[in-house]
């Protein structure tokens, strides 16, 4: 989880994670929320990074993707800039994800 933005439709964060893949994986999912301080906070919208994107940009990706709804009842605008590389080899890959900036 990123730190929050606040007071701001075009947030940049600048931060960096590494996650462990599992040799079956297929998809990882990125959920953009809406952090409220006195209700539940809202998913505004999610991003997956799926193998087939990972093989397609064997160097990594680095580019805006498009928000797609997680309700199927909600309207979804927005997208996120992300910098992904898969590193390591097959029997220990781990996957780079930098979160830049969102609007």
């Amino acid at each position: 989880r990123t730190a929050t933005v606040w007071k701001t439709l075009s947030p940049f964060w600048g931060e960096e994670y590494e996650v462990q893949l599992q040799p079956g994986f297929h998809s990882i999912s990125i959920y953009v929320m809406d952090e409220d301080a006195l209700s539940r906070d809202d998913i505004i919208g999610k991003v997956c990074i799926t193998r087939d994107m990972l093989a397609e940009h064997p160097k990594g990706y680095s580019g805006w993707m498009s928000l797609s709804e997680v309700d199927p009842d909600e309207e979804v605008q927005g997208e996120i800039h992300l910098r992904v590389e898969a590193l390591g080899s097959q029997g220990s890959r781990r996957l780079r994800c930098s979160v830049l900036e969102a609007r």
